[in-house]
Parts: C-alpha cells; structure tokens; sequence
C-alpha cells in the first residue's frame, strides 16, 4: 500500500510538472507571437487558465503530503502532552471537516459546471473543475489517515505539526 502512495504522489509531481512546462511554452510562445509577429494562439490562453488551476489543487494536495501548507502554529509550539494531541487532533478534524464542505460544495456546483464550455476550447468546465473532487478526496484520504495513526500511537502529534522554521534556523 506505502507503494501505491508512493507512485500515486510521484504521478502527481509528473503531472504538475508537465502543467507548468505547458504553461510556460504556452504563455512564452505566445508573448513572442504577439510582439514578433502581431499574431497569438487564442487557445493558449484559455489552456494555460486551465492548466494552472489542475496545478494549483494537485500541488495542494502535494504540499498537504509534505506538510508545506501555512499554518498559525505559534501556540501549538507551546503545548506539550495531552494539549498537543487534543490541538493536532482537532486540526486534523478540522481538515477533514473542510475537504467534506469542499467536497459537498463541488457536487452542489457539479451540474453548473458540465453545462459550461471554455469558449475557446469547448472543453467542459466539468472537466477543469474535476481536479477538484481529487483534491478534496486526496487531502480528505490523508486527513483520515493521520487522525487513524494519532489515535492508534503509530505517529506522535509533533511530527504533524509543521517545523519549518527550526529547520531554518
């Protein structure tokens, strides 16, 4: 199962990878087309909007794995014991209550977006906006699983809270 994580997380590098490469060849080549030749690629913008919100929640689901979304963590620094594990606890919780808000609101939004097209492209906003349903599901999946490890002792609450800053220093 660690594999299937493994690869699943590794996919996702790959794909944000190729949606930022496409969107720089796309919005490059297309400045140059219009300064150098006063002429552009209409899909191009279009695509690289598209491409740039399937990159902005696949690396949210990223940055959920790694731990690098922000956080106010300057009393959860405080707590020691049983207050640290009731503040990671109720955060972890707090996670999964907003991936179930998100999740509800995209399945509310669903028949609006099937029935919009990119006026370019024609592609259906339902499409665009699936990226989403991943990420709700994805960060949800990985809020369960840290909430199931916390109360099962197999990780502690300080390694969830993030520790950036000591890092740095």
């Amino acid at each position: 199962m660690k594999r299937l994580f493994h690869w699943y997380f590794k996919a996702l590098e790959v794909i944000l990878v190729l949606c930022l490469g496409a969107m720089c060849v796309m919005v490059f080549g297309n400045v140059v087309l219009r300064h150098v030749f006063d002429s552009g690629i209409n899909i191009s913008e279009e695509l690289s909007r598209f491409l740039f919100i399937w990159l902005t929640f696949l690396g949210a689901i990223v940055a959920m794995r790694e731990g690098g979304h922000l956080g106010m963590d300057m009393l959860v620094h405080r707590l020691r014991g049983k207050a640290l594990f009731a503040a990671v606890l109720l955060a972890q919780c707090l996670v999964l209550a907003c991936c179930a808000v998100f999740l509800w609101g995209m399945l509310r939004q669903h028949a609006l977006n099937v029935a919009n097209i990119g006026l370019v492209t024609g592609i259906s906003l339902g499409v665009v906006y699936s990226v989403a349903y991943l990420c709700a599901a994805s960060i949800g999946v990985m809020a369960v699983v840290n909430i199931v490890r916390l109360l099962a002792g197999r990780i502690t609450a300080a390694s969830l809270v993030s520790s950036h800053e000591e890092s740095a220093a």
